[in-house]
C-alpha cells in the first residue's frame, strides 16, 4: 500500500480488495472536513452485492470496523459506497444535507 493514503484509506482498500471479483477497479476518494473523515467506496458494479451484502450486513460490518480504527486514530470515519456506473439499481432519493447518503425517510 502506498505511504501517501492514511491509515483508515488504507484498511478500507485493504478490505474492499479482499472481497471483491475486481480489485483493480475499487478506488477511494478521502476527504477530510470538521465533521471528521469522509471515505467514498467505488467499486465494478458487479462486485456491488459483495460489498453491500445480504440485507447490507457486509456494508454494515464495515462501517463499524471503520469507526474502530477512526476511534484508534482519534478521527470519525464515515463512509458511502458509491453507485457504479452501469449498476442496475435505481438511486434512493438522499438528504442532501447528509454526508453518508441516507435515504430520505418517507412517512
Amino acid at each position: 500500500m502506498a505511504n501517501s493514503t492514511f491509515a483508515d484509506q488504507e484498511f478500507l482498500e485493504y478490505l474492499v480488495k479482499s472481497l471483491v471479483d475486481h480489485p483493480e477497479d475499487v478506488k477511494i476518494d478521502r476527504t477530510v472536513d470538521e465533521r471528521g473523515v469522509f471515505l467514498v467506496l467505488h467499486v465494478n458494479a458487479a462486485d456491488m452485492g459483495q460489498v453491500v451484502g445480504r440485507k447490507g450486513v457486509t456494508a454494515i460490518a464495515i462501517r463499524s470496523l471503520l469507526k474502530i480504527v477512526g476511534i484508534k486514530n482519534n478521527a470519525r470515519v464515515n463512509f458511502k459506497i458509491a453507485e457504479p456506473e452501469g449498476g442496475t439499481h435505481e438511486p434512493r432519493p438522499v438528504d442532501e444535507n447528509s454526508r453518508t447518503g441516507e435515504p430520505i425517510e418517507e412517512n
